[in-house]
């Protein structure tokens, strides 16, 4: 480990809280160079919803790599977007009778929250955006306007601007946030402008795994509506089944006027991003929003592949069964373990225990490392310790994963209360 401690950039962090060189992945497991096993709950922070060398994508891409296809074509047409455009279109957007124009911003998360900032903006001729508390949407300057994190905040060293900040889903107690917000745009001493646009997560991730209620996630589209305010939904981790449907809104029942999707759109962890635009407000000009890197075939193919997925609904049939395992193991360990003075949150396979007890959700997340399992914590105060595992996982592995979590709550609280 010398090397990244004497070469690497302080801003390094996973490397922090796993520290062991890894060598091998496959499906939910990975190894070290050491030999040692690693069950993953991880998942690339959502980037590997289809496990690690998921062997139907990988032959695609071998496939493809050894015939010499093309790797780098910023937006020229290639037969791997076509396919990729052509696939989505039908198996994810025309059965779900949801109608968007697909970007390809850039490679990552930020790239897709960044041309929708910029396109709201550009539609509508306003400046303003309202986001959420608690709220995470990159690290660029744009994005990180929109999110909620003091310590990310700070590090753009320059104000952020044209933002206002409204209460998510249950901030605040007995108080209905859409109300509230409403009340600040009938206002017109509140100071808050009619924004270009509303922009969300459903679940948030990096925030705290806060799931709103479809109640107040379609409130927020009537507001929208009412005030002819764009709706952004930021799904690059939340979506591609991680909650149980392909995109997270869809249990809500709403279709947003842009859809932001990044890591496991690509299927495989390669760097691959896009933004789903209403036809009616794909207004950039040719080139006005571009990339060098927004024509990754590679991602194209393994996406692509990654689709055949959702041809019928025996994958998310099985992450619905399975968060079902999931989410009574959390509300037992919450029941069986008072000390964790812990809540139950998020939805499907974006889940956690927040802990009430400062630092506990750090250290059971560190012990999980030291018995073989790998997750992380989010919140504010990293108060959180999330599930996030691969949605391809077995009974086994799933089985297993969550009985390195209890054996690491047991050792780190050391006595456990027994019914």
């Amino acid at each position: 480990m010398k090397i990244f401690e004497k070469s690497e950039s302080e801003v390094r962090s996973y490397v922090r809280s796993f520290p062991t060189i890894f060598t091998k992945t496959k499906g939910y497991k990975m190894w070290d160079k050491a030999g040692n096993e690693y069950i993953d709950f991880f998942s690339g922070a959502g980037a590997l919803n289809y496990g690690h060398n998921n062997d139907h994508m990988k032959q695609k891409l071998i496939d493809y790599i050894t015939n010499d296809g093309i790797t780098h074509s910023l937006d020229m047409a290639s037969a791997a977007k076509a396919d990729f455009l052509e696939k989505f279109q039908e198996i994810i957007l025309k059965p779900r009778d949801l109608d968007y124009k697909i970007m390809f911003p850039g490679p990552t998360g930020t790239n897709t929250v960044e041309s929708a900032l910029k396109l709201a903006r550009k539609v509508t001729g306003r400046t303003d955006v309202i986001s959420f508390t608690n709220g995470f949407h990159g690290m660029t300057i744009g994005s990180l306007s929109v999110t909620g994190n003091a310590m990310k905040r700070k590090g753009a060293g320059i104000p952020l601007q044209n933002v206002v900040t409204m209460p998510y889903d249950n901030y605040v107690d007995d108080q209905s946030s859409v109300d509230y917000l409403e009340r600040f745009l009938e206002d017109s001493g509140s100071g808050v402008d009619i924004p270009a646009a509303i922009i969300l997560e459903t679940v948030q991730g990096e925030g705290g795994i806060n799931a709103a209620s479809f109640e107040w996630i379609k409130k927020i589209e009537n507001v929208c509506k009412r005030w002819g305010i764009l709706l952004i939904v930021d799904d690059v981790q939340a979506g591609v089944g991680r909650t149980g449907t392909f995109f997270s809104f869809e249990p809500a029942g709403i279709k947003p006027d842009i859809v932001c999707m990044s890591k496991s759109i690509s299927g495989y962890g390669l760097p691959f991003a896009i933004t789903l635009i209403r036809p009616e407000i794909d207004q950039f000009a040719p080139g006005e929003h571009n990339g060098t890197f927004r024509g990754n075939n590679h991602a194209f193919v393994t996406a692509t592949a990654a689709l055949d997925y959702w041809t019928d609904d025996k994958l998310e049939n099985s992450v619905k069964q399975k968060s079902q395992t999931i989410m009574t193991f959390l509300h037992k360990m919450v029941e069986n373990y008072p000390e964790l003075q812990g809540e139950v949150r998020g939805r499907g396979f974006m889940v956690g225990i927040a802990s009430d007890v400062d630092g506990l959700a750090n250290k059971i997340a560190a012990k999980a490392f030291e018995n073989g399992l790998i997750m992380e914590t989010s919140g504010p105060n990293d108060e959180v310790f999330k599930l996030f595992p691969p949605l391809t996982i077995d009974d086994e592995g799933l089985t297993k994963g969550l009985a390195i979590i209890e054996q690491s709550i047991k050792d780190v609280i050391k006595q456990p209360v027994t019914n």
